[in-house]
This record gives structure tokens, C-alpha cells and sequence, in this order.
């Protein structure tokens, strides 16, 4: 009896163990055991659990979740980034544009001061009455026109005592300025090949802009040199091509003012020989031939309607000044070409051809924000040089643009300029 009570609590003892490793089998999957200790956070059983997981929240889930969170970030970072980078640069252009524009706007401002006092000027003959001159031979006159100067008057300096002195060359001429000025000054009566709007040599211009630059055009050829809304002043070009050359070497030989509806044609003879004593020049107003004594001092006037038509020598051969009121005034000289220049830029020009042509300078008075032409578009307040910089002979295009069917065309690709219809008189 008492050997049989021991197998039953023996047996009893096997079956409570067994049960336990059952249990603890069963629960393998919920962790990682370490020396035969059960670890529920790990799962498993003697370390060999082949269960996953979920304690540690190291699940592929909360990986991707992870990776989500730190991407989106990093393009949040990126796109604030961006945005202060694009911020930033358009409050630069801001800047810039906002600069630009008040050196625009100041440009425009001295262009137009500059514009007027040169209209004011160009006007000032018709506002004075000329005296009696002083025994010492100075010229003086009285201001006529309204303002500071009206009735003053002002006598001519001592170094030039007259208006049109008779040695042009080498004396100064008086200018009689009755605007705000208000004064008698001394001043060259010839072309500056190197002054503001000047047109010389083979073709070298001086633009508005202060800027030097060549145009070559074409032997033959006819261009716009000003085209706007109430002026064209056109160009005729002669010129000769050596052998071996690819462009011609050109001067300017004729040219064309055209306003409202007339024509004012300034042309420089073709002469074989050049002679210091001989007028080689032409001028034509609406075809008629203008004849200027062979004076200094002579001068020719006509009334054009809304403008006046001033020309007049400014020495005793081959050098006139020309004012077509409130528009232009322009200095020229004809000149030809010389044996040693001809030798010296190897023209090699003929025999009997001394190439007389044209030597100006330009003083606009009432041009227009949107004028073309070679010389015209430099006088723009947006206007940028196109030239190349650097260089001996800086060379402007626009041969394309500018070229007109004649010296009397007032048409060309960008050309502004209508000329005004000459109204029909009706028959009685």
C-alpha cells in the first residue's frame, strides 16, 4: 500500500512537469530565451524562439513609419530652403529693376533738360534785335523774347567781337544767348569731328551717348542717319573697293533733310581736282537752288510755315551752318580726300575723283523717346551700344534696317518719319 502511494505522487510530479514544458513550449513564440530562462519581452525558449516579436516596436511598420516622418522633413527643410533662395533673389531683381529704373528715369530727365535748353538756344537768334556796334568793333544786341533777359543787352567779348567774323578758321564767332543765360559767349562756328552727333571721315560717328562708332553702308548706297515722327534726314554714300577688299571704303556725299513736305538737299560736288578758292558744295530747298554770296557773313532765310530755314557760311568757302527751327541745327564742311590720307589708308582712289564729301555735326532739337536711324537710335533713353568695345574701329550694323530706296525715300524698315501732303489748290 505505502509503494503504491509513491508511484501515484511520482506520477503526479512527472505530469505537473510535463505540463510545464507544454505550457512553456507553447508560449516560445513570444520571445528570445537566454540560458533557459523564459523571456516573455523576447520571446522564445532557451534562446531559440522562432516567434516574432512585438515588445521592442522594431516592426517593419514602424520602420517605414520612421523613414516617412524623416523624408517628408527633410523636404519640408528643402522647400523653405528653396522658397528663401527664391524670396531672396526676387527681392534682388527687385532692387535691380527699382535701380535701373530711376537711372532710367534720371537719364530721361537730363536728356530732356538737355533737349530743351539746346531748343532754347537753337531759338535765341530770333529773340534778339542787333545795335549799333561799340567804336572798338563788338557787336551788341537786345533781347526781345519773354524772361530773365527780355530788353537786356549784351555786348560781344573783346577775343570775338562778331557774330560771323570773316576769319572763321581761326577766330571764334560771338553767340548772343538771350535765354536764362543771359550772356555773350565765344564759340567755334565749325564741325567737331569729335563732339556729340558728329558724322565725318569714312563714315565715323559720335552717338548721342558719347560712344564712337563706324558705319560702313555701301558705295551707292542711301540710309537713314535720323528717321522720327517729325524728321528724316537721309544719307547718299560714294565710295571704291581696291582689289582684294570685301567691303567698300564709303563717305557720305549728299545729304537729305525732309520735314512736314519739304526737302533741304546739302550735296558736295564731285570735282577731279580740289581748289581751296572754288565752292564744291550744292544746296537745293524743294529742288530750288539756293545761292549763298561769297560772304562770310551772307545767309539765306525762308519761312517754311511752322518752321524757319536759317543757312549761313561760317567761312569764306565750303563751310555752312543750316537751322531748320525747333528740329535741327547742323555744321558742315566739305572736304576731299587728301594724297597723303588717300596713301596713308591706302584708298587707292582714282586720278580723276578727289571723293569730295561731307563732314557734320548734329545738334537735335525735339526728338522723340522712340527715334531710329543710324545716328538717331543713340539718342534713346533705353538705347545700348550694340558696337564692340575694345577694339581700333568699333563697326554698328544695321545696313538691313536703314537703307532707303533713294536720298528722297523716307521709307526703310524701321524708319518713323510720314511726310505731310502739300495741300491742293482748288481751281477757280
Amino acid at each position: 500500500m505505502e509503494h503504491r502511494k509513491s508511484y501515484v505522487l511520482v506520477a503526479l510530479f512527472a505530469f505537473l512537469l510535463l505540463t510545464d514544458i507544454v505550457i512553456a513550449a507553447s508560449d516560445g513564440g513570444k520571445g528570445n530565451g537566454n540560458d533557459g530562462q523564459v523571456d516573455k519581452g523576447n520571446g522564445g525558449y532557451d534562446g531559440k524562439g522562432k516567434g516574432n516579436g512585438n515588445g521592442n516596436g522594431n516592426s517593419p511598420k514602424d520602420k517605414d513609419k520612421k523613414d516617412k516622418d524623416k523624408k517628408d522633413k527633410d523636404d519640408k527643410e528643402k522647400k523653405d530652403k528653396e522658397r528663401k533662395e527664391k524670396e531672396k533673389k526676387e527681392k534682388e531683381e527687385r532692387v535691380k529693376k527699382d535701380k535701373e529704373r530711376k537711372e532710367k528715369e534720371k537719364k530721361e530727365k537730363e536728356r530732356k533738360e538737355k533737349e530743351k535748353r539746346d531748343k532754347e538756344q537753337s531759338e535765341a537768334a530770333a529773340r534778339y534785335r542787333m545795335l549799333s556796334p561799340f567804336p572798338t568793333g563788338q557787336e551788341q544786341a537786345m533781347c526781345q523774347g519773354q524772361g530773365a533777359c527780355y530788353y537786356k543787352t549784351l555786348v560781344c567779348p573783346g577775343e570775338c567781337p562778331k557774330r560771323k567774323p570773316t576769319k572763321n578758321r581761326n577766330t571764334k564767332g560771338c553767340f548772343i544767348d538771350c535765354t536764362s543765360k543771359c550772356e555773350a559767349t565765344c564759340k567755334w562756328r565749325k564741325t567737331n569731328c569729335n563732339g556729340y552727333g558728329s558724322l565725318c571721315y569714312d563714315p565715323r560717328f559720335v552717338g548721342g551717348d558719347g560712344r564712337m562708332f563706324y558705319f560702313h553702308g555701301s558705295k551707292g548706297g542711301n540710309f537713314a542717319i535720323v528717321s522720327d515722327n517729325n524728321l528724316q534726314i537721309n544719307a547718299h554714300f560714294i565710295g571704291t573697293r581696291p582689289s582684294g577688299r570685301t567691303r567698300d571704303f564709303t563717305w557720305v556725299q549728299a545729304l537729305n533733310v525732309m520735314f512736314e513736305s519739304h526737302n533741304l538737299v546739302i550735296t558736295a560736288n564731285k570735282v577731279t581736282q580740289w581748289d581751296e578758292n572754288l565752292d564744291a558744295f550744292t544746296i537745293r530747298h524743294n529742288n530750288e537752288l539756293i545761292t549763298l554770296p561769297e560772304d562770310e557773313q551772307s545767309e539765306w532765310r525762308a519761312n517754311s510755315g511752322q518752321r524757319e530755314i536759317v543757312i549761313e557760311r561760317t567761312d569764306e568757302r565750303n563751310s555752312v551752318r543750316v537751322l531748320v527751327s525747333g528740329l535741327v541745327q547742323m555744321d558742315i564742311k566739305v572736304r576731299p580726300i587728301g594724297k597723303e590720307e588717300d596713301r596713308v589708308h591706302n584708298y587707292q582712289l582714282p586720278q580723276d575723283d578727289a571723293f569730295a564729301h561731307l563732314e557734320t555735326q548734329f545738334k537735335f532739337l525735339d526728338l522723340s523717346d522712340l527715334v531710329e536711324g543710324v545716328l538717331g537710335k543713340t539718342y534713346r533713353p533705353d538705347y545700348v551700344s550694340t558696337a564692340k568695345t575694345g577694339v581700333p574701329m568699333p563697326v554698328m550694323g544695321g545696313e538691313d534696317k536703314y537703307q532707303t530706296p533713294s536720298l528722297f525715300s523716307p521709307t526703310c524698315r524701321l524708319c518713323r518719319f510720314k511726310p505731310q501732303e502739300e495741300p491742293l489748290s482748288a481751281d477757280i
